[in-house]
């Protein structure tokens, strides 16, 4: 329906429901004049007269008195189909998709979950676990968690997590072996277990800070994933020495599986970012899942 007809019928609803122009305007919220402009369009679109006018009042015509017949359904469903779509808009339910990786998943979300699904039961979470960059547009998810330096562009990003600790891991039994490396450089004669970024293909650079300054050590070693969890499953069975988030290997430092090296080396990972597109910004199951997660 083009624009002359939608408000034309808009229009004449206002006016045949209230019975005066003036009347109309004061529901439409605009000026008597503009209701007036309005009808005049419409008719003149239909080729006849809708009302009759007067100083005081407006009389329907025949052709009026059909049309309001035969459209007022119309009207009262699109009204209907519009409030129930601002209804559940409003309303903190629905399904909430989002992708982010398994780290995110354990380090950010999985601590506060329980929480979050008693207060807002209603929310249907929708997680993907994907360890590669997603397009959350294309690919019908709501919003995406990710290191800040891999976030889409063009996104609003809410901070979900301070800066994420590294940790370069390896078991007792690998290091009773072999050694523990006491400086970076001492890793060039490790077995070192590598990552390959799922996106890129590239493998996932080592990085230290000697003396304040950035080092990267290209580790050498004959096995590489492109996953952490597995990377971390590797080290633990003795193959090598492993980089994670500190998070991922909690548990395993905890119960000795794994021991942490060259800790006053190891800087900082970005923190975990929450991102979505500009137009669901105030999306309700979104906005409170954000609220819930937000770092603070």
């Amino acid at each position: 329906m083009d624009r002359v007809r939608l408000l034309g019928l808009r229009t004449f609803h206002a006016i045949a429901e209230q019975g005066t122009l003036r009347a109309a305007a004061g529901v439409l919220g605009v000026q008597a004049s503009a209701v007036s402009q309005q009808l005049k369009q419409f008719e003149d679109h239909l080729g006849t007269a809708l009302f009759v006018r007067n100083t005081r009042s407006v009389v329907l015509t025949d052709a009026g008195r059909k049309l309001l017949a035969q459209t007022r359904h119309v009207l009262s469903e699109a009204n209907a189909a519009i409030e129930a779509v601002r209804s559940e808009a409003g309303a903190v339910s629905g399904v909430l998709r989002i992708t982010l990786p398994f780290r995110a998943w354990e380090a950010v979300v999985a601590p506060r979950l329980a929480d979050f699904q008693t207060l807002f039961p209603e929310i249907e979470l929708d997680l993907s676990i994907d360890e590669g960059l997603v397009d959350i547009t294309t690919k019908g998810f709501h919003a995406g968690i990710r290191l800040g330096d891999l976030l889409e562009d063009q996104m609003i990003a809410k901070a979900l997590s301070k800066p994420m600790q590294g940790a370069y891991v390896a078991s007792p039994a690998y290091l009773g072996q072999f050694g523990v490396p006491k400086v970076p450089i001492d890793l060039l004669e490790h077995k070192c277990i590598r990552h390959r970024r799922v996106n890129s293909g590239r493998i996932t650079p080592w990085e230290f800070l000697v003396d304040r300054e950035p080092q990267v050590i290209e580790g050498k070693g004959s096995i590489i994933f492109n996953d952490l969890r597995t990377v971390v499953d590797a080290a633990r069975r003795d193959v090598g020495i492993g980089w994670s988030l500190r998070a991922g290997v909690e548990e395993d430092l905890r119960q000795g599986h794994l021991v942490q090296i060259l800790t006053e080396f190891t800087p900082d990972r970005p923190r975990f970012f929450i991102y979505f597109a500009r137009e669901l910004r105030e999306l309700p199951r979104l906005r409170v899942f954000i609220n819930h997660f937000v770092y603070t």
